[in-house]
């Protein structure tokens, strides 16, 4: 009998532990995708900003 407890405390114990992990990859998979969208974004603002620097020396071009 005292076997059992043990052996029920052990996976109760197991269980926990599992869900931490559950829970840290979860956390983990939404950073990573933070981070992309992040990427993404900060890609965008730069073809935006060489877009602009590109129209300004062309019109500095037209103006001479």
């Amino acid at each position: 009998m005292k076997w059992l407890r043990v052996v029920i405390c052990a996976s109760a114990l197991a269980g926990c532990g599992v869900e931490t992990v559950t829970t840290a990859a979860t956390g983990a998979a939404v950073k990573k995708q933070e981070l992309d969208a992040g990427k993404k974004t900060m890609e965008q603002a730069q073809q935006k900003i060489e877009q602009s620097m590109q129209q300004t020396q062309e019109r500095a071009k037209q103006a001479d």
